[in-house]
């Protein structure tokens, strides 16, 4: 095992436990709670879009969740009008939102009233904690929207759904960009009217849900209802007269039997139009000397704008009981996307292409068949004086790639112009076991709540090759299928344990345990911790800490990723770090990131309807993932041509080169105002400041040392550190007047270094101020209709220097990786029936 965590208090070991649960006698009865003192946070708690309820403390509940809440029985009942002990039951799919953890909460309601068309968007738009630009990045990078919580890397946000852990995507993205050489979780693919509400969890996350929640967790928590449901369609499109967008979504919901089952069933439909904001091209249209270079229309470049693409996707939430505290659930999604992404434009006039085939250029995309699904289903169940969460959960990301409307220039007009490129496919199997239970001591002022689980997972990452056309010789212009060497089917197995203890010391002093020891095949056998300590002066000011740990492997795509990009007189490839190429070039064994995330934060509740949390934090993070910069010169063709890749001139590949610390604070407040005669106002002010910096650099392997190389370079690191904004600013003022609702949201981008090539000059994108705003009227009780603009006054980015863009034909106007885009603003219309 690993030594690197310090304490090994962090990990409660076997003897540890079972000495603890022969001082703490089980309650006895069939209710834990009879003798459960009050909790001293206790206090009305108000949904952020619905009318005030008392609910048990650390447990957020929406008024249409009560019926079958107060109908569960067992060692851990929940009941709306009593008091639970502190602490996480496996039967209940939330955080506790008032414990050691800082856990902020979005509703479904928020989500719906940004106007996005996605779960990412949405929760980018109402949370300043997470960044995620409507184009990540260029070429297959620019397909799926990834999220950086905190600022920090997207694969160091765990996303689960229902509290249990969702795959990861298949789209591996070697751009560069925010999201370069990562393979996250995509949330898009959940519909947004099947979604409760969401917790942002940033604290004590890896030793509570994974050791990978190294900026934290996004649980998805969906609907549990026994009836109604809603039909909603919007309609969008940006002000510069493009990228219309049409979104359809609904839900159901069912009782299930007379004792609270439920199936909760929704869908959303999505069709995206592209929308372009490149530049006029720069360069020869034509062959030199040919007239039409004076004449031709230069509105030819599409590579900067949001692509076009159609998403279909499908979920079931379900719970059965199958008698006395004994239930099956089911949570299942299931989505389909297709979509196109611009790349460069290739002029008549440029070598690569075949002007037989298109002689007057060509507009090359990538195109994406994507089908993804996963499956939770599991028996919760009360036996033995313990609530039991048992579960089989698979999931799978199938991704087929295209190069359409291009060439093969090696052969000549033979040459399809649309292209097979082969596919990636991810998977996890996972399968587990959880625990949980309230104990009583005579020693403490409150039951101990103890939460434990074993859990086994299977990944899996594929590599598919594409058609012989797609890669022989120079390859289909700008973007080569996958050749004969990238294709690869990898495994591993992981074995997962962990253990959480919750208690008290005093009535107002709270303490919680986590240790998690985790066995990676191929990797190593790693253990993580977290301390928390939480003092409640009073029922309105509580201050809290925590020290947390966590462990980050790399994906079997950082590991396994290959991919050959030919041009005209040389060629660039990714290489798998396990590779005898990437060896030859210094990559040594690929390493896991460690971290240890320190925070300290108060929540209060100064007046009435007045709530304020706030943190300060620090993350580091050791032997931080990341790609090598692009390796070139004499001495890397040699070394590549002798491991077998002739006439490739360029290479990288994934490793571990710095290590980093970020410094942060946030702020999270709301208020709301009931007058007589105006109506009710909520007002929502949110704070995000992380500071990324890099500790330390490790060291240089000799190789390329000595070829007087780096491995990372500062344009690797700017993109590493300043590709995200180092500070936002949220503020929402939302009306409430009988049939009318006002939303008026400000938002603060802080600035962003963009780097539009290795040999660019560093251009800083101005901090902006961004207007939302919206208006609904109910028409009829269950029928509304919205009319919104999100960037209302047509906010654009800072323009890219003309010295910058014209060496790259001037594609680019604005920074790619913008983090509010680059499209200007955006109307739309929505209407909405309940019932």
């Amino acid at each position: 095992m690993s030594k690197r965590f310090g304490p090994k208090a962090f990990l409660m070991g076997g003897a540890a436990l079972s000495t603890l649960v022969s001082l703490c006698p089980p309650v006895s009865g069939s209710s834990a709670l009879a003798k459960t003192p009050t909790h001293s946070t206790t206090k009305p708690h108000r949904h952020p879009t619905g009318p005030t309820s008392t609910v048990t403390p650390g447990h957020t509940i929406s008024p249409a969740r009560r019926t079958s809440i107060i109908s569960r029985s067992g060692p851990e009942e929940m009941r709306v009008t009593g008091t639970t002990p502190t602490g996480q039951s496996v039967m209940n799919p939330s955080t506790p939102v008032h414990s050691t953890t800082q856990v902020t909460v979005v509703s479904g309601s928020q989500l719906l009233a940004t106007g996005q068309t996605n779960v990412m968007q949405a929760l980018a738009q109402a949370s300043a904690s997470i960044t995620s630009p409507p184009q990540s990045g260029v070429g297959n990078s620019g397909f799926i929207q990834t999220m950086q919580l905190r600022g920090q890397s997207a694969d160091d946000t765990l996303i689960l759904v229902n509290g249990h852990r969702r795959h990861i995507g298949a789209n591996f993205n070697a751009n560069a960009g925010p999201n370069w050489g990562t393979e996250p979780t995509d949330i898009s693919l959940i519909p947004i009217s099947a979604i409760d509400h969401i917790e942002v969890i940033t604290e004590g996350a890896s030793a509570l849900y994974g050791q990978d929640a190294l900026a934290g967790a996004v649980n998805i928590v969906l609907k549990q209802r026994t009836h109604g449901g809603s039909i909603n369609f919007q309609n969008s499109g940006f002000y510069a007269g493009d990228g219309q967008a049409l979104n359809g979504y609904a839900d159901w919901a069912t009782a299930l039997g007379k004792n609270g089952g439920y199936l909760d069933l929704a869908a959303q439909v999505t069709h995206q139009l592209p929308t372009n904001r490149s530049g006029l091209f720069v360069g020869q249209l034509y062959p030199v000397g040919d007239s039409r270079n004076e004449t031709a229309s230069r509105d030819v470049q599409r590579g900067l704008g949001i692509p076009k693409s159609t998403l279909e996707t499908l979920s079931e939430n379900m719970s059965v009981p199958l008698g006395e505290n004994l239930n099956l659930y089911s949570t299942s999604t299931f989505s389909h996307r297709k979509a196109h992404v611009a790349e460069t434009y290739r002029s008549a006039g440029n070598s690569l292409t075949d002007i037989n085939l298109w002689p007057n250029g060509a507009q090359p995309y990538i195109g994406m068949d994507q089908y993804d699904f996963e499956t939770d289903n599991g028996i919760k169940a009360h036996k033995f004086g313990f609530a039991w969460d048992a579960y089989v959960n698979y999931g799978r990301d199938d991704q087929a790639y295209s190069t359409l409307d291009s060439n093969n220039i090696s052969l000549g007009d033979a040459s399809p112009r649309d292209f097979y490129d082969g596919k990636t496919i991810t998977s996890e199997l996972s399968t587990g076991l959880r625990g949980s239970r309230f104990f009583h001591t005579s020693w403490l002022p409150k039951p101990i709540a103890l939460r434990f689980g074993g859990e086994y997972r299977r990944d899996t990452f594929q590599m598919t090759g594409g058609e012989e056309a797609s890669w022989i010789g120079l390859g289909a212009t700008d973007h080569a299928g996958n050749v004969p060497l990238a294709v690869t089917n990898r495994g591993r197995d992981i074995y997962d344990g962990n253990v959480n203890l919750d208690f008290y010391v005093t009535k107002k002093w709270e303490w919680s345990l986590g240790g998690r020891a985790t066995s990676y095949s191929h990797l190593a056998s790693v253990t993580t911790g977290s301390i928390g300590t939480r003092y409640n002066f009073n029922k309105h000011w509580a201050i809290r800490a925590s020290i947390n740990t966590g462990y980050r492997p790399p994906t079997l795509g950082q590991t396994y990723y290959f991919y050959n990009a030919p041009f005209a007189n040389y060629a660039v490839d990714q290489l798998p770090n396990s590779s005898n190429a990437a060896k030859a070039l210094g990559a040594g064994h690929i390493k896991g990131e460690y971290s240890r995330n320190y925070s300290i934060g108060i929540d209060a509740t100064p007046l009435k309807d007045w709530n304020v949390t706030a943190n300060l934090y620090y993350i580091a993070i050791n032997d931080r993932l990341a790609s090598t910069t692009t390796l070139g010169g004499t001495g890397v063709a040699d070394i590549l041509a002798a491991s077998g890749l002739n006439n490739v001139t360029y290479a990288s590949y994934y490793t571990n080169p710095v290590n980093t610390q970020t410094y942060g604070g946030d702020v999270d407040t709301n208020y709301t105002l009931h007058t007589k005669r105006a109506g009710t106002f909520r007002f929502d002010f949110t704070f995000n400041y992380s500071d990324n910096e890099i500790r330390s650099r490790n060291k240089t392997p000799s190789v390329l040392a000595n070829m007087g190389l780096s491995t990372f370079n500062t344009y690797a690191e700017e993109m590493l550190l300043h590709s995200a904004p180092k500070n936002r600013e949220n503020l929402t003022v939302n009306w409430n007047y009988g049939k009318w609702n006002v939303m008026v949201q400000e938002q603060r981008y802080g600035s962003i270094i963009f780097l539009a090539s290795p040999t660019a000059a560093p251009m800083e994108q101005r901090p902006a101020f961004l207007t939302n705003m919206s208006v609904s009227y109910k028409i009829l009780p269950k029928w509304s209709v919205t009319v919104g603009a999100n960037n209302l006054g047509n906010k654009y980015p800072t323009r890219v220097p003309k010295a910058t863009a014209a060496p790259l034909f001037n594609e680019y106007k604005y920074a790619y990786y913008s983090p509010y885009g680059f499209n200007g603003g955006m109307y739309y219309i929505q209407t909405g029936l309940t019932f």
